[in-house]
């Protein structure tokens, strides 16, 4: 059982088993109040699906692709609650769980998931379908592009099935993170999945004056 947390577009909150499924979720779809609803949400979930924390066997993350700014207070949620409540933290790719999602319910196409990168610019990831086992098969991204570049970036654009994602379900990403570990698949890394460096930085050093 476990509380899943992704960030990566709006604010999405879930508390799912891989034997009864999805107990509860929260979405908040603004995608600029992230910091200020997670907590909250959280709270919520938790209470809705009736599960005390410490019957939670782990935590999941949505490690994007996304925004620097909101997909960091996720991670961080998610981190700061695993740890807390002595629980792992285990990461899935944002737009896998989208994927999990779509083929799910019964698709079978090729799928592109799309997500706003802001700046006038996309995520984007490609599916050619699922699995043995039913986990979707991701051939190519994520990746970073301007909307209009879809076509010649993405291989076969023609063939899939598109998804502009305006949110990506947190039970979906736990659902996922439940099947990649029933079937010891990997999960995503250590690294959240930005794609392009942060619209502030650190000096590299104090600046001289002459």
């Amino acid at each position: 059982m476990l509380l899943a947390i992704d960030t990566s577009a709006g604010t999405s909150v879930a508390v799912v088993d891989r034997d009864r499924g999805i107990l509860s979720e929260v979405n908040e779809a603004d995608t600029r109040r992230h910091a200020e609803v997670i907590g909250e949400a959280i709270r919520e979930a938790i209470e809705r699906s009736g599960v005390a924390i410490d019957e939670l066997s782990g935590v999941t993350a949505g490690m994007g692709p996304g925004p620097f700014t909101g997909l960091r207070v996720g991670i961080a949620a998610a981190q700061a609650f695993a740890f807390g409540a002595s629980r792992p933290l285990v990461r899935v790719v944002s737009h896998d769980a989208v994927a999990w999602g779509f083929y799910a319910a019964g698709h079978d196409s090729p799928l592109l998931v799309v997500t706003d990168a802001r700046r006038r610019e996309v995520h984007f990831s490609a599916y050619s379908g699922v699995d043995s086992v039913g986990l979707p098969i991701r051939v190519q991204g994520p990746g970073l592009c301007r909307p209009d570049e879809l076509p010649a970036v993405v291989a076969d654009y023609s063939r899939h099935e598109r998804i502009d994602a305006a949110q990506v379900s947190a039970a979906s990403a736990g659902l996922l993170a439940e099947g990649l570990f029933f079937h010891n698949r990997p999960f995503a890394g250590p690294a959240a999945l930005y794609l392009r460096a942060p619209d502030v930085t650190v000096s590299a050093g104090p600046k001289r004056v002459s």
